[in-house]
C-alpha cells in the first residue's frame, strides 16, 4: 500500500479521535462549573466548529506545503490537548475555567480539520480511475476513529480517570505525530514542482508514473475555480446530508436509543459508537471502491436511495428490532454516499482539488452542527420518531441533486 496513503490515513484517524472525549468531558464537568444547557452544547460543538471551517484554508496550502499541512493540523491539536489537561487539573480553582476549555477545545479541534487536507494530499499519489478506492480507504479507516475510542473510552476512564484519559490521549497523538513524519512522503507533482517549475514537463513526468492530477499552482485560483464549479456546490450539498448526517446522529442516537427506546447509556453507546458509527465509516470504503468501478455518480443514487429508506423506517419504528434495522439501514446509505462523493471532487476539480475538498469537507461537514437543533426542535413538537423526517427531506434533495449529476456524465460521455 502506498506509503502516502498509509500516513495520511494515520493523521487523519489520531486527528479525528478528538470527537469521542469530548463529550464525555462536558458530563464530568458540567456538574463542577454548574454549566446551563447551552453552554454544555457549546463546550460539546466548539471542536467540530473548529474541526470544520479550518479544512478549507488548510486544504489549500496543501499544494505548497504537502504533508507539512498535516503536521502542523496535529501538531496544533496537541496543544489544545495539553492546554485541557492543565485545565482540568485546577478546573476548580481557576476562575475561568469554562473559557480556557473553550479555547483549548477550538485549538484541539483543528486536528480534526486534517480530512480535507489529507484528502488532497492522498489524492495526488494515485491516478482519477483509483481515486475511489484510495480516497474511500483514507476517509473509511480514518473515520473509524470516533467509534473506537468510544468503545474502549468507559474502560480507560475507568482504570486512569479523566485526566490521565486525556495524558493518554496526547501521548498517543504525540507518537503518531513522529510516525507521521517519519513515514509521509512527499508528492511526485510537488517534488518536481521544486526542480523542474515546468508544467509541460512536470505533466510528462507523472504520466510516466501513472498520475493525472495536476492542480492549479495558485492558492487563489484554486479556490476561485472550486467557487464557480457548481457540480462542486453539488457536491457540498450532497456531503451536508450524508456526511453532516453522520456526525448529527453520532450526537443525536444516545439521546434517542435513551430516551425513545428507554435502553441503557451503555447499550446506546454500544449500539451508536459500534454499530452506527464503525459501520458507517467501514462501509465508505466499499463505496470508493464501488465508485471505481460503477461511477460515483450511480453510486450516490443509490446510497441516497437507501438513506431514503432508513429515514422512513426510523420514522415508522417504535420497537428496538425496528429502530436496530432503521439504524443500519442508514450507516450503509450514508457510508455509501460519503466514499463515492470523494470520488466525484478530484473527477468534477482536477486542478482545483485542494479547494474542492476543502468546500465540500468543510462546508459538508457543518451539517452536523446545524441538524442537530433542527431535530431536536421537531422532537421537541412532536416526538423522537418524526425528527427524522429531516433526513427524509435532505435525501431527497440530495437524490435529485445525484440524478442531475449522472444525467450531465451520460451526456458527457455521449
Amino acid at each position: 500500500m502506498n506509503k502516502g496513503l498509509v500516513s495520511g490515513t494515520l493523521a487523519f484517524f489520531s486527528g479525528f479521535s478528538a470527537v469521542a472525549l469530548f463529550g464525555i468531558t462536558v458530563l464530568k464537568v458540567e456538574p463542577i462549573l454548574k454549566l446551563n444547557l447551552i453552554e454544555s452544547s457549546w463546550l460539546v460543538a466548539i471542536p467540530l466548529v473548529t474541526g470544520a471551517f479550518l479544512r478549507i484554508p488548510f486544504s489549500l496550502l496543501v499544494n505548497k506545503l504537502g504533508k507539512w499541512v498535516l503536521f502542523i493540523q496535529l501538531f496544533i491539536g496537541l496543544i489544545g490537548l495539553i492546554g485541557i489537561i492543565f485545565t482540568l487539573i485546577d478546573i476548580s480553582t481557576l476562575p475561568n475555567s469554562y473559557d480556557l476549555l473553550l479555547l483549548f477545545g477550538a485549538i484541539a479541534g483543528t486536528g480534526i480539520s486534517t480530512f480535507s487536507s489529507g484528502i488532497t494530499y492522498v489524492s495526488y499519489f494515485y491516478p482519477q480511475r483509483k481515486q475511489g478506492t484510495a480516497l474511500g480507504i483514507f476517509a473509511g479507516l480514518g473515520n473509524t476513529a470516533p467509534g473506537i475510542f468510544t468503545a474502549i473510552l468507559p474502560l480507560a476512564l475507568a482504570k486512569l480517570g479523566l485526566i490521565y484519559s486525556y495524558i493518554a490521549w496526547a501521548i498517543f497523538l504525540g507518537l503518531t505525530i513522529i510516525l507521521f513524519v517519519i513515514l509521509s512522503p512527499c508528492p511526485s507533482y510537488l517534488k518536481y514542482l521544486k526542480e523542474i517549475k515546468r508544467e509541460d514537463k512536470i505533466k510528462e513526468l507523472l504520466n510516466v508514473e501513472g498520475l493525472d492530477i495536476i492542480p492549479l499552482s495558485s492558492l487563489k485560483e484554486s479556490i476561485e475555480e472550486s467557487i464557480k464549479n457548481l457540480r462542486v456546490w453539488a457536491l457540498v450539498l450532497m456531503y451536508w446530508t450524508s456526511f453532516g448526517g453522520f456526525e448529527a446522529l453520532t450526537e443525536w442516537l444516545p439521546t434517542y436509543w435513551k430516551e425513545f427506546i428507554h435502553i441503557s447509556p451503555i447499550e446506546a453507546g454500544i449500539l451508536t459508537g459500534v454499530l452506527y458509527s464503525l459501520l458507517t465509516a467501514l462501509i465508505r470504503v466499499l463505496g470508493g471502491w464501488w465508485s471505481d468501478i460503477f461511477s460515483g455518480e450511480r453510486v450516490t443514487v443509490i446510497s441516497f436511495l437507501i438513506m431514503i429508506i432508513g429515514s422512513l423506517t426510523f420514522v415508522l419504528a417504535y420497537s428496538f428490532l425496528i429502530a436496530v434495522i432503521a439504524e443500519i439501514i442508514m450507516a450503509l446509505g450514508m457510508g455509501i454516499a460519503n466514499g463515492a462523493i470523494f470520488k466525484l471532487v478530484p473527477k468534477y476539480a482536477n486542478r482545483a482539488i485542494s479547494g474542492a475538498s476543502g468546500l465540500v469537507g468543510g462546508l459538508g461537514s457543518a451539517g452536523g452542527l446545524l441538524i442537530p437543533p433542527i431535530m431536536g426542535y421537531i422532537a421537541s413538537m412532536s416526538n423522537f420518531s418524526l425528527a427524522f423526517t429531516v433526513f427524509l427531506f435532505l435525501g431527497a434533495i440530495s437524490l435529485f441533486l445525484s440524478l442531475k449529476l449522472l444525467k450531465i456524465d451520460r451526456v458527457r460521455e455521449a
